[in-house]
């Protein structure tokens, strides 16, 4: 290539699954591979639903645009869905759907920023926010991780981080990487300080149908005003097994959504119509398949605890959820890095290094469970307990 590119972009890292997953494919790992790297449900979407999208296919419609914020049904669908878990007071025109999670967090924030503009993110950070972030050209100000708390967002903190050039507040609850939910009680307290400070609290809710025991994330969505200051961003990939499809959405005010509409137009258009079919189908008959999915996370959760925690284990939780665990790896020195290489060809274990989540973080892991089943998860844990921490 004789041309430059970007130097915002030359800047950024590569995309750490698919380095990780170079490393692999680098290897020749002695033991049968343990995948616990990519984030993603290890089953596919019920056959009720593959059966309805074999329909819809079938209609010439679904072959066209639709409206940039997509279609009103798959929209009210989404709100009556959100009226279930949230208690929200939503309507259609403060939903735009998108091209995953991903193209939401973009959508947001380039409808809220400029080069030069900073977000507070809380680390460890999902590690596409830093790198849109500072692809944009938008300045990263990282809220420290505090063991002690499992990585949770500290009011004071955060506070202390804002300055005349931050738009926003970046969490990301239930967290990827680490699995910890933000209290209720917490996003309040965030959402009140945005307001005080006149800022946008966003919060990427990805995992929201896997918290334990179905609870409500939190009560910001039965405020008729919320769209004042609160964005969110969610992706039904996992909810409903589609992450190939690309389902994710941003929920704003009328006004914001209106705005985020002018970079919709010119970055995707509109969400496929045949995802958008699939989103309403399962708000409107898979909640029950959801619940139980949920629960079966929540035991993998729970019996990766229960290995982890058993004696001769040098690798320690930090924090987990039923998606997640974040865990501090015992070779001293050694980055996230080096740790994860080592155990790719000595253990054949997949993971990513907690670097890739933020500065300061080479001494963890992080573990997704969304690939592994409950069955193989005892295995995975005595590779843990047996790796040479010496070497």
């Amino acid at each position: 290539m004789k041309f430059p590119v970007s130097p915002l972009v030359r800047g950024v890292h590569p995309p750490p699954i698919s380095e990780v997953k170079g490393w692999l494919a680098a290897a020749s790992p002695k033991l049968p591979l343990i995948d616990l790297c990519q984030a993603i449900p290890d089953y596919p979407p019920p056959p009720e639903l593959i059966d309805h999208l074999e329909t819809v296919m079938r209609d010439p419609l679904t072959s066209r645009y639709s409206i940039d914020e997509g279609l009103p049904e798959v929209r009210e669908a989404v709100c009556r869905g959100y009226r279930e878990l949230y208690g929200a007071c939503i309507d259609p025109a403060q939903i735009c759907l998108t091209i995953g999670a991903s193209q939401a967090l973009w959508l947001a924030m380039v409808t809220l920023c400029r080069a030069g503009d900073e977000v507070i993110v809380q680390l460890p950070a999902y590690f596409d926010h830093p790198m849109a972030l500072a692809s944009l050209g938008i300045s990263c100000v990282f809220a420290p991780f505090d063991e002690k708390t499992g990585g949770l967002p500290d009011l004071s903190t955060i506070e202390a981080l804002i300055s005349e050039k931050t738009r926003a507040i970046l969490i990301v609850t239930p967290s990827n990487p680490t699995g910890a939910v933000t209290p209720p009680d917490t996003v309040r307290e965030l959402y009140a300080l945005a307001r005080r400070r006149n800022l946008a609290l966003v919060l990427d809710e990805t995992y929201n149908s896997f918290i334990t025991g179905g609870v409500r994330p939190h009560r910001l969505f039965e405020d008729p005003d919320w769209g004042d200051h609160f964005v969110h961003i969610a992706s039904f990939g996992k909810t409903f097994a589609l992450t190939g499809y690309r389902a994710g959405m941003l929920a704003a005010s009328k006004e914001f959504i209106g705005h985020a509409l002018k970079v919709q137009d010119t970055m995707a258009v509109c969400q496929p119509r045949v995802t958008q079919h699939a989103v309403r189908y399962g708000f409107e008959h898979l909640s029950e398949w959801v619940a139980r999915n949920r629960v079966m996370m929540e035991r993998r959760h729970e019996v990766f605890r229960a290995e982890m925690e058993k004696g001769g284990n040098p690798f320690r939780l930090v924090a987990s959820g039923p998606f997640f665990g974040w865990v501090a790896h015992p070779c001293s020195g050694k980055t996230g890095r080096q740790v994860v290489k080592r155990l790719v060809e000595e253990a054949g274990m997949l993971l990513l290094p907690g670097e890739v989540f933020g500065p300061g973080l080479e001494g963890y892991l992080r573990l997704a469970f969304g690939n592994v089943t409950e069955d193989a998860i005892p295995e995975a844990v005595r590779r843990f307990r047996e790796f040479d921490v010496s070497s």
